[in-house]
């Protein structure tokens, strides 16, 4: 009788473990990967076709990015990325810095065979991804109190050294190394606050206020808080066909400025439905939400829906960063924090923003200037929303190829009723085209201050590649305190800590749910932000007019040094 000879059975590849060692050796091999659910994902081939465009993903690369794609992504949506799965991971996974932000990667020739064993100290790797060394990153390491918060934060030291992208202003003498400049002394102070104040970065604090934040989903979840209320949209029609009426209304009896008054106030309440529609918060289908969402943004107001998806996604993601989050990003004319003054390169415009003399002006006046430039801020649209595309930056093919199409449509109408129609057949004047115009703009102005509200004065300090998707979200967003009977005012940005934990809520329900975050808040110790509408708006004027008191200071030491012709030590 022959013996049957035993073949191992192959393993699915999707089921092969993969080491940290083999995941850094295709990430520098260009590969897309990021970590969900502790499956390996490698998504090249879908990162052009991403409907909420490929810097969001990029910012993910090497990174458990489980809580961010469940926050973001519908079911259906998740269950696509599974076609890209190539391994999985077991135990926790350690987060690499993304080569957007500057990780830097050792190649593994046989990282995706897996033919090879890891032979390298696992702990190898993790230098791998950190930034440079500078004066700023030494200090770090070695300030007690940088790795302490109520005497239990146990960082490693190569963890707190993993902060990426913080901007350290370099001295040119080598004695210099050892002191750190003005600028980095101030990023030090405000690392250190917010070590102090918000929760431990060691991995059991950030597991546990992880878990807590899951079982809070769920729990909303279950409680039918992320499906819409459409008696909510009902009383939303009804207001817009109000102020719609009134817009025509008084147009046909010859009161332009009053005319355009109704028209802004009628953008300024649609676009909280299109913010709903980007978020697939209302039927929670893509197609639909993008229809309704590309109608009213671009053929009634004349802005891009895929421009603002492409946007926000990248805000959602990295926060406040000065690097990285274009929300924060509006050189020359405002600065939240003085990092700016090194010229940073913006990761999503592809761009330095230079700290030229004209934004050395403008910042020390920019407490002054914020409400008057904000109300301008609808004509910047426009040009995002043109520059968008016409350059095509949103996908050409996949699920979304059709968006683009679809809102140069729209923009061609909007162009044809508001400029042609309105402003240039039904006003006679020009005066009173002027008036229209600028009135109807300008109008729109509250939401221009409510979405930097929200951010502005928060922390813009990066605590590293280890610090947990809900705690960022609530130590760089606030909460605006106000009536309920206000809300439809605030078209839910008042929430904007809770919509940076659950975006895909219909804003509807934020209210109800602010109580159960509070109560998280409480239970992992991380400080909920809630200022009222006037005290909101003092702290981001306070924080404005503190940077611009920074850029007077730095011209002045740097006129100083320029005339005593002294560098080396400062």
């Amino acid at each position: 009788m022959a013996l049957a000879i035993c073949q191992p059975r192959r393993v699915p590849q999707k089921d092969v473990v993969l080491t940290r060692r083999q995941v850094e050796g295709m990430i520098a091999d260009n590969r897309i990967v990021i970590i969900v659910d502790g499956k390996v994902l490698k998504v090249d081939t879908w990162v052009r076709y991403h409907p909420g465009g490929d810097k969001a993903i990029r910012h993910m690369v090497g990174r458990d990015a489980t809580d961010e794609v469940n926050a973001l992504h519908s079911v259906e949506a998740r269950r696509h990325m599974l076609k890209f799965q190539v391994g999985r991971i077991e135990g926790r996974w350690r987060n690499f810095l993304p080569p957007i932000q500057g990780g830097k990667f050792r190649t593994y020739s046989d990282a995706v065979e897996g033919n090879c064993e890891d032979t390298e100290d696992e702990d190898a790797s993790i230098g791998s991804s950190s930034p440079p060394d500078s004066p700023l990153f030494d200090a770090v390491e070695g300030s007690s109190d940088s790795r302490r918060r109520r005497g239990t934060n146990n960082m490693d030291l190569h963890e707190v050294s993993s902060m990426s992208s913080l901007s350290s202003i370099e001295s040119p003498t080598t004695n210099a190394q050892s002191k750190l400049s003005t600028m980095d002394a101030r990023t030090q102070q405000e690392i250190d606050l917010d070590l102090a104040k918000y929760p431990a970065l060691d991995p059991a604090t950030q597991d546990d206020i992880v878990y807590r934040y899951r079982l809070l989903f769920d729990r909303l979840r279950a409680e039918g808080l992320f499906q819409c209320n459409y008696t909510s949209y009902f009383i939303e029609l009804s207001r817009y066909i109000f102020l719609f009426s009134m817009f025509l209304m008084l147009l046909r009896w010859g009161w332009y400025g009053t005319s355009g008054l109704f028209l802004g106030m009628l953008w300024h309440q649609l676009v909280f439905t299109v913010h709903d529609a980007g978020h697939m918060g209302i039927t929670h289908n893509f197609t639909i939400d993008t229809v309704v969402g590309i109608l009213i943004a671009d053929f009634i107001g004349g802005l891009s829906l895929g421009w603002w998806k492409r946007n926000h996604n990248v805000h959602h993601i990295v926060t406040n960063s000065p690097e990285h989050d274009p929300d924060i990003e509006h050189m020359p004319f405002f600065a939240i924090s003085h990092r700016f003054f090194d010229s940073l390169r913006s990761t999503y415009y592809d761009r330095i923003m230079t700290y030229d003399p004209f934004a050395k002006f403008m910042l020390r006046y920019q407490h002054y200037m914020y409400y008057p430039i904000l109300l301008f801020g609808r004509f910047n649209l426009y040009r995002l929303s043109w520059e968008y595309l016409i350059m095509g930056q949103g996908p050409k093919k996949g699920p979304a190829w059709w968006h683009r199409w679809l809102e140069i449509t729209g923009q061609i109408f909007f162009w044809y009723w508001f400029g042609y129609k309105v402003v240039y057949q039904s006003i006679p004047t020009a005066a009173g085209r002027f008036a229209f115009v600028m009135v109807s703009h300008m109008i729109t102005a509250p939401l221009h201050v409510q979405i930097t509200l929200s951010h502005f004065a928060m922390s813009t300090a990066d605590l590293g590649i280890n610090e947990s998707f809900p705690q960022k979200m609530l130590r760089t967003t606030m909460d605006v305190d106000c009536p309920e009977w206000l809300d439809f005012f605030h078209g839910g940005l008042q929430f904007q800590a809770i919509h940076h934990l659950f975006p895909r809520m219909p804003r509807h329900n934020l209210r109800r749910t602010q109580k159960l975050v509070q109560e998280f808040c409480r239970e992992v110790e991380i400080p909920y932000a809630l200022y009222g509408f006037v005290d909101g708006n003092r702290e981001v004027i306070g924080r404005l007019a503190d940077v611009g008191r920074q850029a007077a200071i730095l011209a002045q030491c740097q006129k100083t040094l320029a005339e005593k012709g002294d560098y080396g030590h400062h």
